[in-house]
């Protein structure tokens, strides 16, 4: 079509109700023409107003009002769509012309539920509760399957959702692969041929058996039945970082904000890969980016607090926002549990150390390995010196890793996490097999940014091993590549304590201060 539409997250973060200048608006998502509009409901009755600006004089192009049963609103949404290409003489194909005609469910109840879903999968980037947001989502989009067995996009999210719990480790077993095959199926099943099914096969490739290859496949032909699909160039990006290729992940990242110029999800993770390389100016300034959008937003204020913390080992900025925080909202604990625990252990206080743990959820922490919450309380024992507290929580974490490990047998990250604990339990020679053989499942060939984290954490293993001269080898080989090890992490975390006398662990660390800290 001769249409670029804006995707719907960018406008999303336009409040309704609140004075907005529709040029600025028009030149921030780099558009001529603006549609906007409100819904209000009565009973079963629904009124619709609706108006097209010319942003670039200010100029009304048309507005309409509609008042019909609830039941018609999807059939009200394709008027306004046909109305708005007839008065910008947009030429439109067929199958286009079938799209917007097309309602996606019969149900608006359903509609409501996957809405939800949708919102809670876009909170995902940065939240430590993201196992329990995702799972959360999967019983909404059941239910709205449940009224509408037909609902073809929620049958898209689904698959995708359960792709993500998969993917990340937080139920890497058959059983949810089988899940995810499943909801493909049906998926496949109602629109074999539609970009979006293309789309979701990308997804369950990557996510699923990182078989980039055919997932680029899938994604070319997505990318022909919809060229101004954001999430086409955004998959794109990610599947690019993951095998290494730094410079095209920026290109598709850059492309897809063009067309999603307000996506807040997107700016986090363009900051995530400043984060692997270190670059961690760029990386506050992506943030600063996205707090402009949406100034509240907790996690992505702690991770602009975590910058100084990884960047200049200043815990200060992290401390504080989670303080303050937490003060204005202490149901927040739960979301900020993991970086609480992380600042706490880098100050060395024991008092914050415990009460970031009392707030780590019963499922543990998802922010770069998923850790067992047994995990942590070893890791506060063993920072408070309590050796006999340590060794029982690690043995209950082992015992929880090991059955997670039998049922996740070719995943990398579960064995690393298996060895840590391990080596806290003086497990050297079962501590070392299971580091290696992470690696071997998981190379920065196949993955390189779960394979950095794992040899970051055999770095880690070594170290509690006392395999020093091992450890530092390790650590040079970690700031290499791309990766999350920090000047920060090095200098202030008891993971590397037993090499603190060591003086080429020292110049390490003295190598990787910032050289120039910003005033």
């Amino acid at each position: 079509a001769d249409l670029k539409v804006i995707s719907r997250t960018s406008v999303n973060s336009y409040a309704a109700g609140t004075a907005r200048n529709l040029r600025e608006i028009a030149e921030s998502l780099g558009v001529a023409y603006v549609l906007e509009g409100s819904v209000r409901q009565a009973g079963k009755k629904v009124r619709i107003t609706a108006q097209l600006t010319d942003a670039r004089t200010d100029t009304r192009l048309w507005a309409e009002t509609y008042e019909r049963d609830s039941g018609e609103v999807f059939a009200i949404q394709s008027e306004i769509v046909q109305r708005t290409i007839s008065q910008l003489r947009a030429n439109v194909s067929e199958k286009e012309k079938a799209a917007i005609a097309e309602r996606p469910t019969k149900d608006l109840a359903a509609y409501g539920l996957y809405i939800r879903a949708k919102a809670l999968i876009a909170t995902i980037s940065l939240n430590a509760q993201i196992n329990e947001k995702l799972r959360e989502a999967i019983q909404l989009l059941e239910q709205a399957i449940a009224r509408d067995p037909d609902f073809y996009l929620a049958y898209c999210e689904l698959s995708a959702t359960h792709d993500y719990l998969y993917f990340f480790g937080l139920d890497h077993t058959p059983d949810r692969l089988a899940r995810a095959n499943a909801a493909l199926k049906a998926v496949v099943r109602l629109r074999p041929d539609a970009g979006e099914t293309h789309l979701a096969r990308a997804n369950f490739f990557y996510r699923c058996y990182l078989d980039y290859d055919h997932a680029r496949t899938e994604l070319g032909l997505a990318q022909r039945a919809l060229p101004n699909n954001s999430e086409i160039f955004e998959l794109t990006g990610y599947m690019d970082r993951r095998q290494g290729l730094w410079n095209e992940s920026a290109r598709s990242l850059q492309r897809a904000l063009e067309l999603d110029p307000r996506n807040f999800f997107m700016l986090q993770q363009i900051a995530l890969s400043y984060q692997e390389f270190r670059q961690f100016g760029a990386m506050a300034a992506a943030l600063e980016r996205a707090l402009k959008l949406i100034p509240r937003d907790v996690d992505t204020r702690v991770t602009r607090a975590l910058v100084d913390l990884e960047w200049k080992a200043d815990p200060r900025p992290l401390d504080e926002i989670v303080r303050k925080t937490l003060a204005e909202d202490p149901a927040k604990a739960p979301d900020l549990a993991a970086q609480w625990f992380y600042v706490a252990l880098c100050k060395r206080d024991p008092v914050a150390v415990a009460q970031a743990l009392a707030a780590i959820p019963a499922s543990g922490t998802s922010v770069d390995l998923n850790f067992p919450r047994s995990w942590c309380e070893g890791l506060a024992a063993r920072a408070r010196g309590d050796a006999a507290a340590a060794q029982a929580a690690f043995l209950a974490a082992r015992a929880e890793v090991e059955k997670t490990v039998r049922e996740q047998s070719d995943y990398g990250p579960g064995f690393t996490v298996l060895g840590l604990i391990d080596a806290g339990l003086g497990r050297k020679e079962e501590a070392l097999r299971e580091g290696l053989h992470a690696v071997e499942l998981l190379p920065i060939t196949k993955d390189s940014i779960d394979g950095a984290e794992v040899m970051k954490y055999l770095g880690v293993i070594y170290a509690w091993c006392d395999e020093k001269d091992l450890a530092i080898q390790q650590i040079t080989a970690t700031l290499q590549i791309p990766s999350t090890l920090s000047y920060g992490n090095l200098k202030l975390h008891p993971y590397w304590d037993r090499l603190r006398d060591e003086p080429r662990f020292k110049k390490i660390v003295a190598d990787l201060a910032p050289k120039k800290p910003e005033k």
